[in-house]
């Protein structure tokens, strides 16, 4: 299998010595789900485009600091090659500002949130499980660093997942037994480790001091990361020509 990250942004200077790039922290991620993937990324944030949408079996999409709102000169035709993807019947999954262009280039919306950032490590209860989910708990618990959000998921959408906080947090595109997409907002690629120096990062930045201390003192708890790693090469394997 061939998958293809769509780089939406690029891991803090200083943090990818230690944990990777966000390529990395997906092999990683997939590592027990896809053993013998390979990898195609392209920097789409620097204005790179794939060739071939079919050059892979499936596209995942990265996190990013930039907003799906924001004005720069990559973001409409991003979302023009998704479409593309979809008519090509090549897959998607989305995570983070992935979940939040995914929604916007068909047909929904995304923007910040009222509440504000939302880190550390968050819970979510499943709305929706179909057979390909199985095994899946009534709740799941993952890593978060968003203040940006899905407010209105698209036309053809099921929602899977949400929170109070998060009411749209993983959708599914199409059929929801066979979808052609899925997106989650939380980070199932993150680690402990990573989080927890990124938060570093961003401490009295962009996020208060409170807002840290407080994302630090959820992390060490269980998290089911690998359920989404199942699901995105199931999904991809589906869709597989």
């Amino acid at each position: 299998m061939k998958i293809g990250i769509l780089e939406t942004g690029k891991v803090p200077d200083g943090l990818e010595a230690t944990h990777g790039s966000y390529t990395d922290l997906f092999r990683a991620f997939l590592g027990a789900a896809a053993p013998d993937a390979s990898f195609l990324t392209v920097p789409v944030c620097e204005g790179a485009a794939p060739q071939d949408v079919r050059a892979v079996d499936g596209w995942i999409i990265t996190g990013s600091r930039h907003g799906v709102y924001d004005p720069l000169a990559w973001i409409a035709p991003f979302e023009a090659m998704l479409r593309a993807c979809r008519a090509a019947r090549i897959p998607l999954f989305g995570v983070c500002f992935g979940h939040q262009i995914m929604a916007q280039a068909f047909g929904g919306r995304a923007e910040k949130a009222s509440q504000g950032w939302s880190v550390g490590r968050h819970g979510y209860d499943f709305l929706k499980r179909p057979g390909w989910m199985a095994g899946a708990e009534p709740r799941f618990t993952q890593l978060a660093m968003h203040q940006d959000q899905v407010t209105r998921p698209p036309p053809d959408t099921t929602l899977l997942a949400g929170s109070a906080r998060c009411p749209y947090a993983a959708l599914a595109y199409g059929d929801p037994d066979r979808p052609w997409g899925l997106s989650v907002q939380p980070h199932p690629e993150f680690t402990d480790a990573f989080l927890a120096d990124l938060v570093a990062v961003r401490r009295g930045g962009v996020l208060t001091t409170e807002t840290a201390d407080a994302a630090l003192e959820t992390l060490g708890r269980p998290a089911r990361g690998a359920d989404w790693a199942r699901w995105c090469v199931a999904l991809f394997e589906h869709w597989r020509t």
